[in-house]
């Protein structure tokens, strides 16, 4: 490791150590409850908090208001169980083993969830799980929300003894789970909601979103479809919000909102074209947001770094608990108190296979981000359900139609370049690729070296074979080959490797 990089790193844990060491000198207070609240597929900025004009969202516009909103928070992925495992363990999507969407986390990884089990929290899942059926025993209860659409038996796991409660929706019962609990016990819940996960539906609030409320990005066509796909998309958030009301009004009403840490944010960003499932922005991006008022002062701003692959270690650091050598990330306590402070210079993604094969890596500084595309023969076809919905549709008769201007026709395009550079400060829709541009030469080099250094030290390989799509590109409709339920990777890369040769 370079001298640099150590005293660095050196700094960022001895000040997390002394902001601890200072929180637990303090005998009045006792080890905080954890909230984690997880959007299902919605855009960093489709907030009022973040500056949206009309979305309406004002449980999650007081919770910033009453806490910190980071300004420069990121995904390791810009895909859901990917996401998730990434999160729940604290490293890389590719050191999880369940880099894939819908490869389960295997058994052997660590999770942060049983660190707080075996110290004492009482631990609750309550909502869309997607990791799995091998880490369910790290939680105390989990109740499930049903993703395929069927109701399924409520009872106990016979393979994990845990109790599961499984149901269609999953955000109903989080005041219930949060009601419910031991008293005797603090606790960590993990609130995983389906909102605003595709596919959408009319009707779901009295006062819905219409479509000149909305705010279509650059890379999309503004055509009737489009607007009509994220108004609905737009509900979707402002029912999730109602929930985020819930949970922090019986917060409240337990009178433990002094001591109880609550974090808002993403899985991954919004679902459209050129966004989830991409390594921009609007894929990586999350709105993120912290309320712990005995310790974060109300309307704190943090533009600093800040990556998924924090929140693990974060947890344990401020619960009083030795970090775990498995964890990739670092701490962001510091930033709580001291929201100037640097925790880091880069933060680091990912893109897999979803739905169709892809890869490839970004870095991304507060001011630039550059993208390497490992398989730029193939394009960058959206996940299929975006695929199938009408945003999509319009897209490909406009491009037909010769209506589609380079930015939108991006999602079509193969060969992509191989490398992507971005100014995200002058270009935040991530338009003007400037790999190319020989004004640009030293700060494409600066990030070629730091994915370099990170591959190496993270063990970032190319797969020998490549993943089959199971969706057809064009149509979105399934293929012949369409595995469900997917093996875990071990299996898959044996049944790849065999078809191979």
């Amino acid at each position: 490791m370079r001298r640099r990089e150590f005293i660095k790193l050196a700094g960022a844990a001895i000040g997390s150590v002394l902001w601890n060491s200072t929180i637990r000198a303090n005998a009045q207070v006792s080890r905080p409850n954890f909230v984690l609240i997880i959007a299902d597929d919605m855009g960093w900025d489709d907030c009022g908090a973040y500056g949206h004009p009309t979305i309406r969202t004002p449980n999650i516009d007081k919770l910033a208001a009453e806490g910190a909103r980071f300004t420069n928070a990121f995904l390791t992925v810009s895909s859901c169980s990917p996401s998730r495992s990434s999160i729940i363990t604290g490293r890389y999507p590719h050191n999880t083993d369940a880099e894939q969407l819908h490869w389960p986390l295997p058994a052997e990884q660590k999770t942060f969830v049983e660190r707080l089990k075996s110290a004492g929290y009482w631990t609750a899942a309550v909502g869309k799980w997607h990791l799995g059926d091998a880490v369910k025993d790290r939680f105390d209860y989990i109740r499930e929300a049903d993703v395929s659409g069927f109701q399924l038996p409520s009872g106990t796991d016979k393979t994990t003894g845990v109790m599961v409660a499984k149901e269609k929706s999953g955000c109903e019962h989080w005041v219930s789970t949060l009601r419910n609990r031991p008293k005797d016990k603090p606790f960590f819940l993990w609130l995983a909601a389906l909102d605003p996960h595709r596919d959408y539906e009319t009707g779901i609030l009295a006062n819905p979103h219409q479509p000149n409320d909305v705010r279509v990005p650059p890379y999309l066509p503004d055509v009737p479809e489009v607007r009509e796909e994220l108004a609905l998309y737009y509900d979707e958030i402002t029912r999730l919000d109602g929930y985020v009301g819930d949970v922090l009004k019986e917060i409240e009403s337990q009178g433990i909102e002094q001591d109880t840490f609550v974090l808002f944010f993403s899985d991954n960003g919004r679902p459209f074209p050129r966004d989830k499932t991409t390594l921009y922005d609007g894929g990586i991006k999350t709105p993120w947001i912290v309320r712990w008022p005995q310790h974060v002062q109300a309307g704190t701003i943090c533009t600093q770094l800040v990556s998924s692959v924090d929140i693990a270690p974060t947890i344990l650091s401020l619960a009083g608990i030795d970090n775990s050598s498995t964890f990739q990330g670092r701490s962001f306590a510091p930033l709580l108190t001291n929201p100037q402070k640097k925790i880091r210079d880069y933060i680091y993604a990912e893109d897999h296979w979803h739905d169709y094969e892809d890869l490839g890596c970004a870095v991304r500084s507060k001011q630039y981000k550059y993208i390497c595309n490992d398989y730029p023969d193939l394009p960058g076809t959206p996940p299929a359900d975006v695929g199938r919905s009408p945003t999509y549709k319009a897209m490909q008769r406009l491009r037909l139609q010769g209506k589609l201007d380079k930015n939108q026709l991006a999602c079509f395009a193969k060969p992509r370049p191989a490398e992507e550079l971005y100014n995200v400060v002058n270009d935040p829709h991530e338009l003007r690729n400037l790999a190319e541009n020989p004004e640009f030469k030293e700060v494409l080099g600066e990030f070629r070296k730091a994915l370099r250094e990170w591959s190496q030290r993270t063990n970032y390989r190319i797969p020998k074979v490549r993943t089959p799509d199971e969706f057809d590109r064009e149509t979105g409709a399934p293929l012949p080959n369409r595995i469900r339920p997917r093996p875990s990777k071990k299996d898959f890369q044996k049944a790849m490797s065999k078809r191979s040769h």
